[in-house]
């Protein structure tokens, strides 16, 4: 297992409130041994106008997994946790539903994680794939 702190699933979601993750209808759904799992509406809060699931929504989502991925691999409460860098290629899209995200360690220094999500839709179907750089910093 590589968490150093291992909350349960309401108090991972409830850490969430009052965020873009929880106006956006993320949740945490499972926590593996080595990965994160979540699950985000494609709603209004979501959608392009054209009605398709948003590209930065997805991005967010990645992000937001990765980072709360760095949180708990870290468990240092004296820590800000930052993306610095993101990327990804949508591959489909989707315009109705969930879709589940599956975050997974690339590699986990004292100070840089890499991140790799994978998004589908409810039809297993792979939507996109991000890969997220964070930065741990002390707080001082």
């Amino acid at each position: 297992m590589i968490w150093k702190i291992f909350p349960d699933l309401d108090t991972i979601n409830n850490f969430n409130q009052n965020t873009l993750v929880s106006h956006l209808g993320i949740e945490i759904t499972e926590v593996g041994l080595d990965f994160v799992k979540a699950k985000m509406p494609v709603d209004q809060r979501t959608k392009q106008p054209m009605g398709l699931l948003h590209g930065g929504a997805s991005l967010v989502l990645s992000e937001s997994m990765g980072s709360m991925a760095s949180w708990l691999v870290s468990g240092d409460s004296n820590a800000h946790i930052v993306g610095v860098e993101i990327n990804a290629n949508h591959l489909k899209s989707v315009s109705a539903g969930y879709v589940i995200s599956i975050t997974k360690p690339v590699k986990l220094g004292k100070t840089l994680h890499i991140w790799n999500t994978e998004i589908f839709d409810e039809n297993e179907q792979l939507l996109c794939v991000s890969r997220l750089t964070v930065m741990i910093i002390k707080k001082t």
